[in-house]
């Protein structure tokens, strides 16, 4: 896409000597001038999306790992911090702060932690007199390291792929020939193998539980509610904890967590991507995914997975000889609360104050069910291809409708021509829509969706005029 360059030098140097490849061989293999590749490791010359698509083909190569940025939820994290007011940093350089994450990571990695701390302890005498009298105060205390937190650092330290259990769920779905037989009647002969039966209850009787597993009786109990891909997802995770209890031990093990509430909200999510892989094995669901273009909605048909189980399916595929499109993966509400979050790429989440409003991720609502697309592009200049759709939950009723939230997926802007749904996108001319991490965080002036002022400007007040921007700020054109 026109605009999205990035400077490489130095990476596209380390990983030609790491190849042991001359600069005339690599530009050999490249298709391009050996002046060409003396430029770009020179940092004359930008790389351009087409220079990295052939670079990611050629060496089998995610985007991100090129990318100027050595960790991008560790740069968001960081630039987020030194903007509390409590620094009295002012506005910093890009450039700069580029710099220290480049130099230094272990060093802004602790920095960052160091602020966590700061801020909870802060934060939590206010909240524990009343939690309900600063909601902004509240949300900054949730996103400290807390289990939530901790785990979903975890899976983006190990790019939303854990591969033991990929390999063994892909044996196990050999084993039971799921792509010939019916999957749920599969599974849950697999299960009567361990003795167990599965019952589906009415929902009066589960009450607002959708499973439950009663070990004496050894009956699995799903909820009626429950839709049939759901079903199958919830045998996975029980036949995770029956046959995977060793291989996700070792897993929480080597991870280093001890906090209680972290090593369970661990192990349950390790169950759950086992499930995942078991509906959809991976070198299966990575051959459907290039030859259907990442067709969410066909692969969800012919997996028998809801669009959310595959959405998010699709962000696990980064198995080191045989990697998908890096996907990041988010769910959020109406309001905007990301429940769900991870990415096997480089998108920046923030820790907290929900996402951009200009993102079309909220737009989602206003069209149920239908996917829409988006070209994005974040403060530091990469630009991403999104799509979202809505999801409905489990559950619902006459009288409790089942909750409706929103699905975003998206990865580097430089893989759209690999999706479906960018057929007819005009990738070259399409002027990209400049989003943020949220309002706290995001300098752009002149923004009429903002709801905050930046956490580190003061706000600029003119009795006289009114703009569309409801808040306007120091620092900011007038």
């Amino acid at each position: 896409m026109r605009g999205e360059k990035l400077i490489i030098g130095q990476r596209l140097r380390v990983l030609r000597q790491s190849l042991g490849l001359t600069q005339a061989q690599m530009a050999l293999e490249l298709g391009v001038s050996a002046s060409y590749i003396t430029l770009i490791e020179a940092d004359q010359r930008p790389a351009s999306a087409r220079f990295l698509m052939r670079l990611a083909e050629v060496y089998d190569l995610n985007i991100s790992e090129l990318a100027p940025s050595t960790d991008a939820q560790l740069a968001a994290e960081f630039a987020a911090a030194l903007k509390d007011p409590a620094l009295e940093a002012g506005p910093l350089p890009r450039a700069e702060i580029e710099a220290v994450l480049q130099a230094s990571p272990r060093i802004a990695s602790a920095f960052v932690r160091l602020h966590d701390s700061h801020r909870e302890a802060l934060l939590r005498p206010q909240a524990d007199e009343n939690p309900l009298t600063d909601r902004d105060k509240v949300e900054a205390l949730t996103g400290s390291s807390r289990p939530v937190d901790m785990v979903r650092n975890w899976f983006y330290a190990h790019n939303n792929h854990v591969d033991a259990l990929d390999r063994a769920a892909e044996a196990v779905a050999e084993e039971l020939a799921l792509h010939r037989n019916e999957p749920h009647m599969a599974m849950t002969h697999r299960l009567a193998g361990h003795g167990i039966a599965v019952r589906i209850l009415p929902a009066h009787v589960m009450g607002d539980q959708l499973r439950r597993f009663d070990p004496h009786r050894r009956e699995l109990m799903l909820s009626e509610l429950l839709s049939q891909a759901s079903r199958r997802f919830q045998i996975g995770v029980l036949l995770a904890r029956l046959e995977q209890e060793e291989a996700i031990a070792a897993l929480v093990e080597k991870s280093g967590l001890t906090e209680t509430a972290a090593v369970t909200l661990l192990r349950v999510s390790l169950a759950n991507y086992y499930a995942a892989a078991l509906m959809m094995p991976y070198g299966r669901f990575l051959a459907a995914c290039e030859s259907v273009r990442y067709d969410v909605e066909l692969l969800g048909h012919r997996f028998g997975a809801s669009f959310e189980q595959t959405a998010h399916r699709m962000s696990t595929l980064q198995r080191p000889d045989a990697r998908g499109i890096p996907f990041f993966f988010v769910r959020v509400d109406r309001a905007g609360n990301i429940s769900k979050r991870f990415s096997a790429g480089r998108f920046p989440f923030s820790r907290f104050g929900g996402t951009c409003p200009l993102w079309n991720i909220h737009a989602a609502f206003e069209m149920p069910d239908r996917v829409q697309t988006q070209v994005i592009r974040m403060p530091e200049g990469a630009s991403y291809f999104s799509i979202a759709r809505t999801v409905t939950r489990a559950g619902g009723t006459h009288g409790q409708p089942a909750q409706r939230l929103a699905i975003g997926l998206g990865c580097d802007v430089a893989y759209a021509p690999r999706l479906v749904y960018a057929d007819g996108i005009d990738l070259e001319r399409t002027k990209p829509v400049d989003i943020g991490l949220n309002c706290y965080l995001c300098e752009r002036p002149d923004c009429s969706s903002r709801a905050h002022a930046p956490i580190n400007r003061r706000l600029r007040v003119n009795e006289r005029e009114r703009s569309l921007a409801i808040f306007s700020f120091e620092g900011a054109e007038p």
